[in-house]
């Protein structure tokens, strides 16, 4: 499980692994108040590096590389094809054919250590079960930042609003022949950045350890769609709630506008 909060692809590898609301300014289709302009250019790979979060721009946060890199889209696939663009949202690929995008991973610092807790103990003591879930209480996001011509990033972002829609009851998919499975599927309070956005979480609570809920948001920006996935295990092994970090989506958006 710390693997898991370090690594590129701990969000889809956990759920697989383990056995695993208002959400857009129009929830219907994905579209904001101002529409996707249809002659819009993509920008160049370059252009959105300077774009995306960089070191030091999140106070409370290390931004550096995605570890381990994002996998490519063919390795992710959902068995119902309608549903793929949930889960390739969490492993930081972001939807439909962008011409370019690049991606950072934001890790939250960790928070000092709360008086009596030790990294020693017996594993059966819940004390100790209780202090590991407390030092991995940190955020992970994955930004993705993806660009595309014409309409693309409107229709990409519609997507990903369908499948929320479509994909309510679950869905089973796999990530480089590691399969899984989601048992429901909810929209959530969106950040309300951009011109349009949607916010979700997928959630598999069929094995032993109980509900485990994975969180993501797609934002769209003019021609440019952030795509952001949060993983926090210590809140998952503490049963608390936890949404993607907002001061991860702030930073961003403030360099998208």
């Amino acid at each position: 499980m710390r693997l898991c909060a370090t690594a590129a692809v701990s969000v889809l590898s956990l759920a697989l692994a383990t056995g695993c609301a208002d959400g857009s300014k129009d929830s219907r289709d994905g579209k904001g108040k101002d529409a996707a302009n249809p002659a819009a250019k993509a920008l160049s790979a370059a252009e959105l590096k300077k774009l995306i979060i960089a070191k030091g721009g999140v106070p409370g946060f290390k931004v550096g590389a995605v570890e381990g890199g994002l996998p490519t889209k063919d390795k992710v696939t959902a068995d119902d094809a309608k549903c793929e663009p949930l889960l390739r949202a969490f492993t930081g690929i972001a939807p439909g054919d962008p011409a370019a995008n690049t991606s950072r991973m934001a890790t939250q610092d960790k928070k000092a250590p709360t008086a009596g807790a030790t990294s020693g103990g017996d594993p059966s003591d819940g004390r100790f079960e209780d202090a590991i879930s407390k030092s991995m209480d940190l955020d992970v996001t994955v930004v993705t930042l993806a660009s595309y011509d014409g309409g693309g990033a409107e229709q990409a972002l519609t997507s990903v609003s369908d499948a929320v829609k479509a994909c309510a009851g679950g869905f089973s998919g796999q990530q480089a022949g590691e399969k899984g499975k989601f048992t429901k599927v909810a929209e959530e309070k969106s950040s309300g950045t951009g011109d349009a956005s949607v916010a979700f979480t997928a959630t598999n609570d069929a094995g032993k350890d109980g509900a485990l809920p994975l969180h993501a948001e797609v934002v769209r920006h003019g021609s440019t769609l952030a795509t952001y996935t949060t993983i926090n295990i210590g809140a998952m092994m503490g049963k608390k709630p936890y949404t993607v970090s907002a001061p991860v989506v702030k930073a961003q958006a403030a360099k998208l506008k």
